[in-house]
């Protein structure tokens, strides 16, 4: 195991930031922590860090136990989301800062300057200044200048969100497979759901300082622990379900007091939540012209198709009950305003969460 955290507990001014936070990370894994604005998310990347002391409990790193070590000391390396560098700097000596500081003798840092700057492909740009870079390059001299003090443990607070949507793109997949070719222990926090689907190996939902759910990212998507996860993670349509209950060895629900919907066998293996709801992935629905096939099936009217390139969305009404599907665009073509088409799901396709 390379990071374990036990217990951790950090307040600001009687207010719990991070509530009780137990985290185990495996040595050479990308691990995201993920969750909305002042879910205290970055407060735990920079107690982990020693940015900020914890109030309680315990960061151990390799075996080593650095609660109370201070930040210099810890051989972790921070990559912000303001990319922090020096604008009187050259990148050259901008990665060198943090080996100067740590007193590597001058060769090494020169060896070490050079090797970091090949890995994210500016060695040819090394004496330009930040003010002369892009967006995209002065985010790869700040990765440069975190893996040139060879640190045990990365962490990035947000490190591509001041980036603009196609350059972001570009820098998950180089920080993804620089990771995994230096196989470096990784720490990453950030609100946006696609750049951690895309760049972890397991990530960690948070709300309200405390940790809500950890696992792979499809898992976390298909298998939501509660309301808050499904919906944070990807939209949903979601139904109270007002009724469950056992028929001939299946899972029956009454879905808003209207339909009733055939639940996943999962359901009946715990007690049902407080005001339990239905949770589908508008992927999940099938929507056909003709008689569908699937556990759950009804006629509904299409209220509008709106095409997004690869995908289109079709907004349904099944009496009173209003849902939505993703379709593929060419599975779509045809959909119009006005038709009656049959909605249907599987009942393994749905998940039974409680209110919050």
């Amino acid at each position: 195991m390379s990071l374990e955290l036990v217990g951790v507990k950090k307040s600001f001014d009687g207010v719990r930031a991070v509530d009780g936070v137990d985290l185990s990370v495996v040595k050479g894994e990308l691990f995201v922590l993920l969750g909305p604005s002042g879910c205290g998310k970055t407060t735990l990347l920079r107690a982990i860090a020693g940015i900020y002391g914890i109030d309680s409990g315990s960061v151990v790193l390799n075996g080593r136990d650095l609660t109370r070590t201070p930040m210099h000391r810890r051989n972790m390396a921070m990559v912000f989301q303001s990319f922090a560098l020096f604008p009187h700097l050259s990148a050259f000596d901008n990665v060198a800062f943090g080996l100067k500081s740590r007193r590597v003798g001058g060769d090494e840092i020169d060896k070490r300057v050079n090797e970091a700057l090949a890995l994210v492909r500016l060695e040819m740009l090394a004496a330009r200044y930040p003010n002369q870079l892009s967006g995209g390059q002065q985010q790869r001299v700040a990765l440069a200048r975190a893996l040139a003090v060879h640190p045990d443990l990365l962490l990035l607070d947000e490190p591509l969100s001041n980036l603009d949507a196609r350059l972001r793109d570009e820098m998950r997949v180089e920080i993804r497979e620089l990771q995994r070719r230096l196989g470096i222990t990784t720490l990453l926090v950030t609100h946006d759901i696609g750049e951690a689907f895309a760049m972890s190996d397991r990530m960690a939902v948070m709300r309200e300082g405390k940790i809500v759910q950890i696992g792979r990212g499809a898992d976390i998507y298909h298998f939501p622990a509660n309301r808050f996860v499904a919906n944070f993670v990807g939209p949903i349509n979601e139904f109270p379900l007002t009724k469950v209950e056992q028929v001939s060895g299946r899972v029956l629900g009454l879905a808003a007091g209207e339909l009733k919907v055939w639940l996943p066998a999962e359901t009946a293996d715990h007690s049902v939540e407080t005001e339990p709801r239905l949770i589908l992935r508008p992927e999940n629905l099938r929507v056909a012209v003709t008689e569908g096939s699937t556990d759950n099936s009804f006629m509904a009217e299409i209220e509008d198709v709106v095409f997004r390139g690869g995908a289109t969305e079709c907004r349904l009404r099944i009496g009173a009950l209003k849902l939505f599907a993703i379709l593929p665009s060419a599975d779509a073509a045809a959909l119009r305003a006005g038709d009656r088409v049959t909605v249907g799901w599987n009942a393994a396709d749905g998940v039974v969460t409680g209110a919050r």
